[in-house]
């Protein structure tokens, strides 16, 4: 029998290692980048075609590379960063694999043009899918000019898996704002479709992250900084009132190497519990200063996720950095008796008399008998005179061990016996002793609007109560008003017909040049909702218009939550974005939990949910409403 194990030719064994570096658009800027960093680059520019799909072009002035340099930077496992295996845990670089260039050249069409100071002439070189074209001396800027073309052209089931070219530009925008974030010794600047994007010089850390992410972060955030033996510590937490439940800028960076690390998350939020809202999340941007042989960054062909040797004493160290930050500067809540506005004390005088203060009361006064007197009436509070008579409560014992129903007469409108019997038709379909809660929603459309005629009751500004034939039903108000908001919207998503209403004062909305894109992207269905946007330009937007009837909604509030729910999902499917949109609009427009409504209100919210095809949970599959029967509400008896 032959032998059925071979070598795979150079060429296939490059496309496989280079599905593990080059899995999109993002991870060649990431990569040449990185590149371009370890060259000593002080200005690097990115220059983007279609996504990345058509072209990626990286421009720096580092040192450059010689004739040969060039041409071996394209093996695999050539580096010039790694010569003994003892080399691995003393890195101070960002690229060390050697893996690439050759995974980024087996996949594409690599134009390079590079040069030395000290060199007259420079090196052009053309790869295509791995295989070099031609080499040749040409004149050309000191430092390296990386051009990657028709990305996956020769794997047209990898390129077919791309996302839309919104999805991959938001990819290389998070790529690109996480290592700017940790370089402001260098300036950069990013090219979509020949449109600039950013342009940011050369600055401080803190400018830097004000130049990605706009001014108002700027005053919400505070300096943290700790020194120790294990760990160096320095960068800004944002402020409690700075938490959002969506979009924080969340970013650790050790050895100028962004990561993500779960574990140190959980030291700054443990830092702010008590502080912020459940579910929301602050801001944070850390700097980690550690021995390189203490880490190890070979874990993750990304190197995003990074191990460290004392990874819960450094825990320690976080929280306790982040909780003397709000405590120095009174970011945690506190009373300050030196603070002015407080109360003054006067002084007592020489020769001031000191009482002791009396009450006066009657201790014969029963508050539950109506001929009892107060003694006299407190000077704060009305005279006995103008209350309203207290109910004589003695009869509602009379009677209770023979079951009889008691009429206490407390001037209150009296529950019509016809009401229940009119419930009674109306639930009858729904409520026999069988039935689930659920099966409330099979109640036909024409009775569901006789139901709502009933009586109601609030509790506690957030539930509404109505008898049914076998017991009552509960309604909770705010999900029941999101779902009828829900339907509402999706059925303008299919009649691209809604209402705008005008703001007098438009609400300025500034967004982050990854978030501008999202934005773009699902603008026509946001304003389909009935919202009303125009582009300023740089990030700037300004919101003309809101949904009718939505008074008091906050518009750029909404819109945050709508593109950082685009970012998450990721889609390219429009009817999932929209419906997506939809949700989080009516979570947010939806009567709110507190809010007391009159009996007409009550009448319209249960009448209008009852045509909905499905009043019984809300559009994120929450329950809207639950039904006690007779039975188990004896039981609680």
């Amino acid at each position: 029998m032959a032998d059925i194990i071979k070598l795979l030719p150079d060429s296939v064994a490059n496309q496989i290692a280079a599905g593990e570096v080059v899995q999109r658009p993002s991870s060649v800027v990431k990569e040449l980048v990185e590149n371009a960093l370890d060259a000593g680059a002080t200005q690097i520019d990115v220059l983007i075609m279609d996504a990345g799909r058509t072209s990626i072009q990286i421009i720096d002035d580092g040192k450059g590379m010689s004739e040969t340099d060039a041409r071996m930077s394209f093996e695999r496992h050539a580096t010039s960063k790694i010569r003994k295996a003892e080399d691995l845990f003393n890195l101070h670089t960002m690229g060390f694999r050697g893996e690439a260039l050759a995974s980024i050249a087996a996949v594409s069409q690599v134009e390079l043009k590079t040069r030395r100071a000290d060199d007259e002439l420079g090196t052009q070189i053309v790869i295509s899918g791995g295989m070099l074209e031609h080499q040749e001396p040409t004149n050309c800027a000191e430092g390296s000019n990386f051009c990657v073309r028709n990305l996956f052209f020769n794997i047209p089931a990898r390129r077919k898996f791309l996302k839309s070219n919104q999805v991959e530009m938001n990819n290389i925008l998070q790529e690109f704002e996480r290592i700017v974030l940790v370089h402001p010794e260098v300036g950069f600047s990013l090219y979509s479709n020949e449109s600039e994007m950013y342009r940011l010089p050369v600055s401080t850390f803190r400018q830097r992250i004000t130049a990605l992410f706009g001014k108002k972060i700027n005053q919400q955030l505070l300096p943290v900084e700790v020194e120790t033996s294990l760990v160096k510590i320095k960068g800004y937490v944002g402020l409690p009132e700075a938490a959002k439940k969506k979009g924080a800028h969340q970013f650790f960076f050790v050895n100028g190497r962004y990561m993500r690390h779960p574990y140190f998350h959980k030291a700054v939020t443990e830092a702010y519990e008590r502080l912020v809202p459940q579910g929301e999340q602050v801001p944070y941007f850390l700097e980690f200063e550690v021995e390189p042989e203490n880490i190890d960054v070979n874990i993750h062909p990304t190197k995003t996720e990074i191990k460290f040797e004392n990874e819960q004493a450094i825990w320690q160290i976080i929280a306790a950095a982040v909780k003397e930050s709000l405590g120095k500067f009174n970011a945690a809540p506190s009373i300050d008796f030196d603070q002015e506005g407080n109360v003054d004390i006067v002084p007592l005088m020489g020769g001031d008399a000191i009482s002791v203060p009396t009450v006066d009361f009657d201790p014969n006064y029963n508050p539950f008998d109506a001929m009892s007197k107060p003694a006299s009436a407190p000077s704060f509070g009305s005279s006995p005179s103008n209350r309203k008579s207290v109910p004589d409560w003695e009869p509602l014992y009379n009677g209770f061990e023979k079951g009889e129903t008691v009429d206490l007469n407390f001037d209150e409108p009296q529950m019509d016996a016809q009401l229940f019997s009119q419930e009674e038709q109306t639930f009858r379909s729904a409520m026999n002793e069988e039935d689930e809660p659920d099966a409330v929603a099979s109640v036909p459309n024409e009775t569901k609007s006789e139901a709502a005629s009933a009586d109601y009751l609030q509790i506690q500004g957030q539930y509404i109560i109505t008898p049914t034939s076998g017991g009552i039903m509960i309604i909770d108000q705010h999900r029941a008003s999101a779902r009828i908001i829900f339907d509402h919207l999706m059925s303008q998503f299919e009649t691209h017909k809604s209402a705008t209403q005008k703001l007098i004062f438009p609400e300025m909305l500034r967004v982050s040049a990854s978030e501008a894109v999202v934005l773009e992207s699902i603008i026509e269905d946001i304003e389909i909702l009935g919202f009303e946007i125009n582009n300023l330009g740089g990030g700037s937007f300004s919101i003309a218009g809101i949904p009718a009837d939505m008074e008091g909604l906050d518009a750029a509030g909404m819109i945050q939550e709508l593109i950082h729910t685009a970012l998450e999902k990721s889609k390219d499917v429009k009817e999932e974005v929209r419906e997506q949109l939809a949700v989080k609009l009516a979570n947010r427009a939806a009567i709110p939990v507190g809010q007391f409504l009159t009996p007409y209100e009550m009448h319209e919210l249960v009448s209008t949910l009852f045509v909905s095809t499905m009043p019984n949970l809300t559009p994120d599959g929450k329950r809207v409403l639950v039904i006690k029967k007779c039975s188990e509400i004896e039981k609680m008896f």
